[in-house]
């Protein structure tokens, strides 16, 4: 059987589900700027948001209450984009974690397609936060929105680089003239 080859776009062999630091780019189709707007320039910029931009943004802020083992770092609604850091802590106690480990040892590796969303996992968050933001879209007469089919991620292994993408977030509005998701 022939299978349809994929780009990797999550790290191999990580568990996305581990605590961590995760930076997260959501991107809409074709980077429409669904969101909002970004008015005037550098430091005089102002986001204002569309209801679909601010349902957004109630989503974000459900992020915690949904996955209680997450929290959110610095997070931004760009017109066409969303920006988030999510923490994952860890919940299990080594029982657990031990059994768990048994569990997907036993589990066969699958080595095309994709596998099942792994609850409490980034995929798990972002495909849920996705989805309950186009199922609003849909009910409230916003059927047009379309989200980009992935998200991007980058793991944030210390302090240094927690800083900096933190610092990146909270300042994009006012660069977004210079955005490279404009």
């Amino acid at each position: 059987m022939i299978y349809k080859t994929h780009k990797q776009y999550r790290l191999p062999g990580y568990d996305y589900s581990a605590s961590g630091d995760y930076f997260i780019t959501i991107c809409t189709l074709n980077r429409i700027n669904y969101f909002g707007e970004i008015t005037g320039k550098e430091k005089d910029a102002i986001r204002l948001l569309s209801p679909i931009g601010e349902i957004a943004k109630e989503f974000i802020l459900k992020i915690p209450v949904t996955y209680p083992m997450a929290t959110l770092g610095e997070w931004e609604i760009m017109p066409n984009h969303v920006h988030l850091i999510i923490s994952i802590e860890e919940t299990m106690d080594k029982k657990e974690q031990e059994i768990q480990f048994q569990v997907t040892r036993k589990i066969p590796k699958r080595e095309k397609g994709l596998s099942p969303l792994l609850p409490g996992s980034v995929s798990s968050m972002i495909n849920h936060y996705k989805g309950d933001v186009k199922k609003w879209c849909n009910k409230n007469e916003f059927s047009h929105f379309v989200w980009q089919s992935r998200f991007h991620d980058h793991i944030i292994r210390n302090n240094v680089s927690y800083n900096r993408i933190s610092n990146y977030i909270a300042n994009n509005v006012y660069n977004w003239d210079g955005d490279s998701l404009k």
